[in-house]
């Protein structure tokens, strides 16, 4: 069983409390209204699929119900850092003295 910490009622819960939520960070659109059809749908439906680490908004529906971001590595599911909806973009745990190109590559080129 995965556990998975929430930020807000600060304890290790069972991952059948939570559910996936999507990428987290997107720059949403000011006036969705003023956009393109083809800005949109850019918005909308394009998404990273990252294979490595990648940072996702999740929701304990089964506790709190609240929305938060996480770190995770999604070749072991891993959960590097959970931290609260609304802080800016969390940097890796220990990604300063990690040498592996990869991890590298997503931390300076990730997306915002």
């Amino acid at each position: 069983m995965l556990l998975i910490h929430c930020p807000y009622c600060g304890e290790n819960r069972s991952e059948l409390e939570f559910r996936w939520a999507g990428e987290a960070h997107i720059a949403r659109p000011d006036t969705i209204s003023a956009i393109s059809d083809e800005e949109f749908a850019e918005y909308f439906f394009m998404r990273d699929n990252t294979k490595g680490i990648a940072w996702e908004r999740w929701r304990h529906i089964h506790g709190c119900g609240r929305f938060f971001n996480a770190i995770r590595d999604t070749v072991s599911d891993k959960f590097l850092l959970t931290y609260k909806a609304g802080l800016p973009r969390q940097p890796v745990p220990g990604a300063e003295a990690v040498a592996e190109p990869s991890v590298a590559s997503v931390v300076e080129g990730g997306a915002a």
